[in-house]
């Protein structure tokens, strides 16, 4: 996951509003979003070549996402995958607190950023910072820096979700077309992470392009004070914006974010 743009805690009807952008090699083998056949009880895309997911969320409201820290020069080719963060914490019963508390070998990671909720509350975790973070009401951004750390993807997608926000009643169609746009900043604007100015360009959209990586798939989640829960994943297997499949599921779960 490159970008994940959310609301917590902020909309009247909406307890928490989550639309995601999944950037990857396009050969990777990945099931798109559904209920584990090994955990009914979790609903996540899947990457089938370790076996772990990028975002999730369980009928008992547990609620997972990761992004990769973006630094090149910290790189472990040996690093286990950090997919199984996300995997391990759903299918586990441990509040977050306790499960970063209970994450032995944290080393062995290349650097991530996690987002990590229950019925409770919402958290945020980097290995960078080693510090686990409450997440405060408001709209929230997450790349591959920090959270809320100021790159161009992330203020005009703050931005842009504030403007949905403001609606009575969130479209999943409006979420989607945000995660759409692949207009690229100015080269001023864009982080110094490492990778050279032709990869920051090309990394620099919320819709990632090129000929053998970018944005596999689109997810979005609305947790509404009901309880209810619309699920929706739009997966681009060749990384065209305009070719997609797409799955939705709704279900009500036994407790609010």
């Amino acid at each position: 996951m490159c970008l994940i743009l959310f609301a917590y805690d902020h909309h009247p009807r909406y307890q928490l509003v989550v639309a995601s952008n999944r950037d990857e090699f396009y050969q990777r083998p990945t099931s798109a979003a559904d209920y584990w056949a090994d955990n009914p009880d979790i609903l996540a895309g899947r990457d089938l070549q370790e076996g772990g997911t990028w975002l999730g969320i369980s009928t008992a409201g547990r609620f997972a996402a990761l992004t990769n820290y973006r630094d090149p020069s910290s790189y472990k080719t040996d690093s286990k995958s950090r997919g199984h963060l996300v995997k391990k914490y759903l299918c586990s019963k441990l509040p977050p607190e306790s499960y970063i508390e209970k994450m032995f070998g944290k080393n062995a990671y290349n650097d991530f950023n996690l987002l990590l909720g229950n019925t409770k509350s919402l958290y945020y975790y980097s290995n960078r910072e080693d510090m686990l973070r409450k997440v405060p009401a408001g709209v929230h951004g997450l790349s591959n820096a920090l959270l809320n750390d100021p790159w161009p993807k992330v203020k005009k997608g703050r931005q842009a979700l504030l403007k949905i926000l403001e609606s009575e009643d969130i479209e999943i169609e409006s979420l989607f077309d945000m995660m759409a746009d692949q207009e690229k900043p100015d080269d001023h604007e864009l982080p110094q992470t490492g990778v050279g100015l032709e990869k920051e360009r090309m990394l620099a959209p919320a819709f990632v392009m090129s000929p053998n990586y970018g944005t596999r798939s689109s997810t979005v989640l609305l947790v509404g004070r009901n309880h209810k829960v619309q699920f929706g994943e739009r997966s681009f297997p060749n990384g065209n914006p305009n070719t997609w499949e797409e799955v939705y599921y709704e279900f009500r779960m036994k407790g609010t974010l």
